[in-house]
């Protein structure tokens, strides 16, 4: 049995989606509140960040995000950002409102979110869930 990254499986875990941008506005405030986490934020696809930001750096961030994803998601519903717990939270998932594929359904093969903020320290997600090498060539060898 192989152990898993203890971000990994916090990525796996359970998530809520703020369905509603005024349940978005709410986590937002609650994360502007505690100025004590120590948060890291990740742009998927970058190099995991090597440590947490400070206070300021992240209400800049929730800011900046907030606006973007308000201009780029023009729906009635927000829907693009999932967290692991509303009320105290750890870990939050926010998904590029223009690459959702299936993110709030079931899929073997979801999209990754764009940006994650952790209070977990991130390790590289694309290459973590990679596909067992074994998986790899067997894809290879249908294109033989």
């Amino acid at each position: 049995m192989t152990d898993v990254h203890p971000f990994l499986a916090l990525f796996r875990g359970d998530f809520y989606g703020m369905l509603r941008w005024e349940q978005l506005d709410t986590l937002w405030g609650v994360m502007r509140q505690d100025a004590q986490k120590h948060w890291h934020i990740y742009h998927v696809g970058d190099a995991p960040p090597e440590g947490p930001i400070d206070h300021p750096k992240l209400l800049e961030f929730i800011t900046h995000i907030d606006e973007l994803l308000h201009k780029e998601h023009q729906e009635e519903y927000c829907g693009v950002v999932y967290v692991d717990n509303p009320k105290d939270p750890a870990f939050v998932k926010v998904f590029d409102p223009n690459n959702l594929g299936v993110s709030c359904g079931f899929s073997d093969n979801p999209p990754l979110p764009g940006w994650i903020l952790s209070l977990q320290t991130p390790i590289d997600l694309p290459e973590a869930i990679k596909p067992a090498k074994n998986r790899q060539r067997w894809w290879q060898k249908i294109f033989d």
